[in-house]
């Protein structure tokens, strides 16, 4: 058992917080949580935040006390820690330089589609994912034209702009873009850019289409990411789908699992299976066999 704790010093809501931790794997952390009947919404991303009068009960379950540089170093030296640039305070500025260079004459649809993004609803479809895919389409377009990649880079910000976690989210997505992109681009530019959002449904654009495959494996760069950074998708993603029984999750997160695996490849481009397949398929195959002991 390694999990760490610090002192309860973080003002908010009425109290102060203290930052619960493993220095081994988000497994082990969410494991610890669950026997203290912590609520999975109060993880945030690397640690659980906990209220001070849970404090000294914790370290009598086992939590191990430590300051908080203690903590952060373990934190980082695991490879748990959240990057900088992933953390709210950055995302906003980073993402906005973003937009301005994408369509510098829209900074209000980019601002509307920012809040889209921060809804308190989405624990993975979030900025983090917004910046994860944009950052991908750089990598694997970088022979595009600038238009191209405006388009890429539209299609992007708008693929998960409405999220409600159900089959209707890619589709109505794609609505959002055509009536926010209408007065601003060419029709054949915005039906490109709804066309590359509805793929993200499915992950199976056509051999010919090379943008769709850009996009389809920027969306899908996730899950070669290292371990660590894949259980703390994984662990978002079941934030998000925490209203459902555990079983129910499990079988429908393994359905969509399997399916990955079931194909020749999971990345449609040279540069993607390259970069992600064979990290993609052992991190896929790993959840898949955590999944199994949810369904009993």
């Amino acid at each position: 058992m390694s999990i760490l704790i610090d002192p309860p010093r973080w003002p908010a809501h009425g109290t102060v917080f203290a930052h619960l931790v493993s220095d081994t794997s988000l497994d082990e952390l969410h494991q610890f949580a669950a026997q203290q009947e912590i609520s999975l919404r109060a993880f945030d991303k690397d640690h659980y935040d906990v209220p001070r009068e849970r404090y000294e009960q914790l370290v009598r379950a086992g939590a191990k006390e430590v300051t908080g540089g203690e903590l952060v170093r373990a934190l980082v030296a695991s490879g748990l820690r959240i990057p900088a640039k992933y953390r709210a305070e950055k995302l906003d500025a980073i993402l906005r330089r973003r937009w301005a260079r994408t369509l510098p004459t829209e900074p209000e649809l980019g601002k509307e589609l920012l809040g889209l993004w921060s809804q308190e609803h989405r624990y993975y479809h979030d900025r983090v994912h917004l910046l994860s895919v944009l950052e991908a389409v750089d990598r694997l377009g970088g022979k595009l034209s600038a238009e191209e990649l405006m388009l890429l880079q539209l299609a992007a910000w708008f693929h998960d702009a409405v999220y409600q976690g159900t089959a209707e989210d890619e589709f109505k997505s794609a609505v959002l873009a055509r009536e926010r992109l209408d007065s601003v681009l060419s029709a054949r530019a915005v039906s490109t850019v709804s066309d590359l959002i509805l793929l993200t449904a499915g992950h199976n654009p056509k051999e010919s289409d090379r943008l769709g495959r850009i996009l389809c494996d920027a969306d899908l760069e996730v899950l070669a990411r290292p371990e660590p950074a894949y259980q703390r998708y994984a662990h978002a993603i079941y934030q998000e789908y925490a209203h459902l029984p555990r079983h129910v999750l499990a079988e429908g997160r393994s359905r969509i699992l399997t399916a990955l695996l079931e194909k020749a490849t999971i990345y449609a481009t040279a540069a993607g299976r390259d970069l992600w397949e064979s990290a993609a398929r052992s991190n896929v195959s790993r959840e898949l066999e955590h999944l199994q002991g949810w369904k009993g």
